[in-house]
């Protein structure tokens, strides 16, 4: 809701701007370098060996105009999409409002009683059917913005996969079909059309457009601002992630699934912004978790089931204002391990537990805050095999505005009973 959407419009102009560049280079390379090539004065096997290799190059340059264009062609249709839909989220949640309820930063909808009156507060409180009705306009409002930050959310992966995909060389003119020696290089036939570009459905088993296997490296040194090196090695065989939520009565519910397979190993030490970080870890292997959430009103369940087939180690140690903890764990074989718990106005407390066939140690134990929701959360698990073992944990959340909205029902519950209280001696 507060993103500067402007920003890909401005990113889409200097897209074009690079295409105007490598435009330049592309004749001046044409007029210089393989000139040389195309008279009289050099023949033989190194002049057809050289042709084909300037021909390749100068491809290279032109499909590098077209990638650029077809991105910048990407962000202005992304710019208009993310605007029209914004708008109609905001609409949504002045319809709700207008309607009686709030609506939080985090979309939570919720009934506004603070635009009643003492009497009519009181009236609501003592009124079975009026609680009931306020929960299924509640239900039904938070399905209304719910929808529609969906559809947000799918608009966004779409663009995500449409960028993705436009900067994977397409190896039309590849293999002998063309002048593109490279199957690596620029995507001369990169999709800049939005509508046009394929979506992904949730569950569709892909890391990287147009291919079945993903690797990749990078390894950065101390920054000048936050003194943090960090480095990621990875090889990925596939990830498939699906989620869905939905109402019945006055439940809300929701879960997702996600696998992966593949190996990977990330590290990152130094001191920033956020506090101190050390970590490092490596797996190989595949593994897989659901989980699925039931809510009402302030009381709420969860259940998670995991599984995991390879091997991993990691060690870790975070301390900041949002974060404290430390960890480490080896593991070689196969576990499963499932997890549970409750919530109510904003406290949860679970548990987690998983069976291991294979050797390995596990222990863990800190507190972390999540920047995006707010949500405190806290506890620590250990776990140990020499063959055959397992693992056992606690773990605590806590949601202050939850909190905080719970405890604003309750004093209101308190003064209404007091002011019922009143008016009944003065009767």
């Amino acid at each position: 809701m507060s993103t500067n959407l402007g920003l890909l419009t401005t990113a889409a102009a200097e897209w074009d701007a690079m295409a105007g560049e490598f435009k330049k280079v592309e004749t001046r390379y044409g007029d210089t370098v393989q000139k040389v090539v195309m008279g009289d004065n050099w023949s033989g096997v190194s002049a057809g060996v050289a042709l084909v290799k300037f021909t390749a190059t100068r491809y290279e340059y032109a499909a590098a105009q077209n990638q650029a264009k077809a991105i910048a062609s990407l962000l202005r249709g992304a710019h208009e999409q993310l605007t029209d839909l914004r708008k109609k989220l905001e609409s949504a949640r002045d319809d709700a409002i207008a309607a009686g309820m709030t609506v939080s930063e985090q979309g939570r909808v919720a009934f506004d009683y603070s635009k009643l009156t003492a009497a009519e507060r009181s009236a609501y409180h003592h009124d079975p059917d009026g609680q009931a009705a306020i929960r299924t306009a509640v239900g039904e409002w938070q399905k209304h913005i719910d929808d529609r930050v969906k559809v947000v959310s799918e608009a966004d992966t779409h663009i995500k996969d449409a960028l993705e995909a436009a900067v994977v060389d397409s190896n039309r003119d590849a293999l002998g079909r063309g002048a593109d020696e490279t199957l690596t290089g620029f995507n001369n036939y990169a999709e800049g059309d939005l509508a046009k570009a394929k979506k992904h459905e949730p569950a569709d088993i892909r890391t990287r457009p147009n291919g079945l296997f993903d690797t990749g490296r990078s390894v950065t040194g101390p920054g000048k601002y936050g003194k943090e090196a960090a480095f990621k090695v990875y090889a990925d065989l596939f990830h498939a992630t699906a989620q869905g939520s939905t109402t019945k009565g006055d439940w809300a519910l929701s879960g997702i699934a996600d696998v992966y397979g593949g190996a990977r190993a990330t590290g990152n030490a130094g001191f920033t912004q956020d506090g101190l970080v050390a970590k490092a870890e490596g797996s190989v292997g595949v593994r897989a978790l659901a989980e699925g959430r039931a809510e009402n009103g302030r009381l709420g369940f969860y259940g998670r089931a995991e599984g995991f087939a390879g091997a991993e180690v990691s060690g870790t140690f975070k301390a900041g204002k949002d974060e404290v903890t430390i960890g480490a764990k080896g593991f070689a074989g196969a576990k499963v391990g499932i997890a549970g718990g409750t919530e109510y106005a904003g406290i949860g407390i679970g548990g987690t537990g998983e069976a291991w066939a294979g050797p390995g140690a596990e222990a863990w134990w800190g507190w972390k805050k999540d920047k995006e929701t707010g949500v405190y959360s806290f506890g620590g698990d250990a776990g140990l095999s020499p063959g055959l073992g397992g693992k056992l944990g606690l773990e605590f959340t806590f949601d202050p505005k939850k909190f905080t909205d719970a405890a604003g029902d309750a004093a209101d519950a308190v003064g209404d009973a007091a002011g019922d209280f009143k008016d009944w001696l003065l009767d």
